[in-house]
């Protein structure tokens, strides 16, 4: 699943937009809230998620000229979903990103690092060319290097609203992200299924149903695909 430069600046934006206003609307309190990634609290999302746009901001100014060998849906394959049992790496990054985010005096501090890490790539992302870029050990069109980060912020913007009321993801980086789990899933899920609970499902933030799996028929079988 390729995706085309504009589309992934355009989505990206967007989903980086709406992660920075939801958690400008947080304080202390929503912050130690349990979020929808086990193991968790939103402060913790919030700085996994910061983390993470920290390693994209560096690997911005990195091209190649060597040819994409994976694309938007297949860079997710490395990371297949864990079916609730966890390796040493993985508790080992839950311990590692609370106790980064339990540094901070209050809860909301680390929101201030957060946006300043944010606005830059708000202003990085405009400028990027399209390039073949090199990212952990694989490499990617610049599209859909901007893609995997869409996927990135839209779960993780779902998961601040376990139990703290918040605004949806743009609608853009929804259906992009739908579309990278519909990829990894082999087949287009039905229509009438939203946008956010094929995400929800598609990433293992919640189970799938016995009413999921009469709306999306056999291919409830091959859910979750991100874990």
């Amino acid at each position: 699943m390729h995706v085309d430069h504009a589309h992934g600046q355009d989505a990206y934006l967007k989903a980086l937009g709406g992660v920075l206003d939801a958690f400008g609307q947080l304080d202390d309190r929503a912050m130690l809230a349990t979020s929808g990634c086990f193991g968790w609290n939103v402060g913790d999302v919030l700085t996994h998620v910061h983390l993470g746009l920290q390693e994209m901001l560096l690997a911005l100014g990195m091209y190649t000229d060597e040819p994409p060998d994976s694309d938007a849906a297949t860079y997710w394959q490395a990371f297949p979903p864990n079916h609730g049992v966890l390796s040493d790496d993985q508790l080992d990054d839950i311990q590692f990103v609370r106790r980064t985010n339990a540094a901070y005096r209050r809860p909301a501090d680390a929101l201030r690092h957060f946006g300043i890490t944010a606005n830059g790539l708000l202003d990085r992302v405009p400028t990027l060319p399209e390039v073949a870029m090199p990212f952990q050990g694989k490499v990617l069109t610049s599209g859909d290097f901007l893609s995997i980060w869409v996927v990135e912020l839209v779960i993780h913007h779902l998961d601040l609203q376990a139990e703290v009321t918040l605004p949806d993801p743009d609608p853009t980086a929804l259906r992009l992200t739908r579309q990278v789990i519909e990829a990894l899933v082999g087949d287009e899920l039905p229509h009438g299924v939203p946008d956010r609970t094929v995400v929800l499902i598609g990433a293992g933030r919640e189970p799938v149903t016995e009413a999921h799996s009469r709306a999306v028929g056999k291919l409830a079988a091959r859910l979750p695909v991100l874990g």
